[in-house]
């Protein structure tokens, strides 16, 4: 083959890539800024040029045949080191610039994220930040997303991820509430109560918890026997109204609803008011919401200088605590 014809199918075999990382299509397209059908006209003309067809299309999802996959992997690394050159050439400027698209958690991106851009595109006046508000874990990288603001306990290890802060989860009440049922003194009465929870699919409703020390818990509670209690207590839980959205939930424990589990940032500003009472609070709340504010984005060898300078501000700005 015309040697100036292979050449000019460089980009459409970084869009044959890009198609096996994405599995469609649509996203390829939108990943690469081109319309689905430049996309599709892309791998068409690859497959004329080797000869042989390189997607397998059903109804239901896009793959490579062999030859398809052998072309990807041989020429993954290529391109692997050409975003690495173009990568570090663009981190010689001065200011970090483009577009960032990153996802974050409703309650957390209202509250805590979206408080802190406006001072970082003043000190960054080239960059443009499109925030998701989503509590949908998105993939990254079929969504086009530079970054992703989650609380969890440890990120997915094939992403890169930073620390930003850490988080607990709390039993919350309104004083009208506890007036009205009284104050739990163990999380076994829990179960007796109005509970208001976040529903996960294919998960029960149970609140676990991790037992105070012992002279705490003997302070607080008598018949408490730790010799008996191997550490955690797992209660079940029900109630009225449930919502996978902690800024809903508090607003119905405020309402008088019950008793709910809140993330830490999502309940601060409710616990200065006074509109909420902590419950329980010698008794450590597990698996609720996480223990850690994380930033994570897909693995790469290079870090965007934009990425980098988000993250840095995140991690100052949330290190304030959240009592906004």
């Amino acid at each position: 083959m015309d040697l100036r014809r292979i050449e000019s199918l460089w980009a459409h075999v970084h869009g044959l890539s890009v198609l096996a990382d994405l599995g469609s299509y649509t996203a390829a397209a939108r990943r690469l800024g081109i319309s689905k059908a430049a996309m599709s006209q892309r791998i068409s003309e690859l497959e004329h040029a080797a000869g042989v067809p390189l997607v397998r299309r059903t109804t239901r999802s896009v793959r490579l045949t062999e030859a398809g996959q052998q072309l990807v992997e041989a020429s993954r690394g290529a391109f692997a080191q050409i975003e690495r050159g173009f990568e570090s050439v663009r981190n010689l400027a001065e200011a970090p610039r483009g577009l960032l698209r990153v996802t974050a958690p409703v309650a957390l991106g209202r509250q805590h994220v979206l408080p802190l851009l406006p001072a970082f595109l003043a000190a960054f006046p080239q960059l443009r930040v499109e925030l998701q508000l989503s509590d949908h874990l998105a993939s990254l990288a079929q969504e086009g997303l530079d970054l992703a603001i989650r609380h969890c306990d440890r990120p997915p290890e094939t992403h890169v991820a930073w620390a930003l802060a850490p988080t607990e989860s709390w039993l919350l009440a309104s004083p009208a509430y506890l007036a009205r049922a009284g104050m739990p003194q163990r999380p076994s009465e829990l179960a007796a109560h109005p509970c208001l929870h976040y529903p996960r699919p294919g998960e029960p409703a149970v609140w676990r918890f991790r037992a105070p020390e012992r002279a705490a818990s003997e302070a607080a509670d008598p018949s408490f026997d730790p010799g008996a209690d191997p550490g955690e207590v797992a209660v079940a839980v029900s109630g009225p109204f449930s919502a996978n959205n902690s800024e809903a939930l508090r607003e119905a424990a405020v309402a008088g609803l019950g008793i709910a589990l809140l993330p830490d940032f999502s309940a601060q500003s409710a616990l200065r008011r006074g509109e909420l009472r902590r419950v329980l609070p010698q008794w450590q709340a597990l698996g609720g919401f996480g223990g850690q504010i994380w930033a994570i984005r897909p693995y790469s060898a290079l870090v965007p200088s934009s990425v980098q300078a988000l993250v840095a501000h995140l991690r100052a700005g949330l290190a304030q605590g959240f009592g906004a």
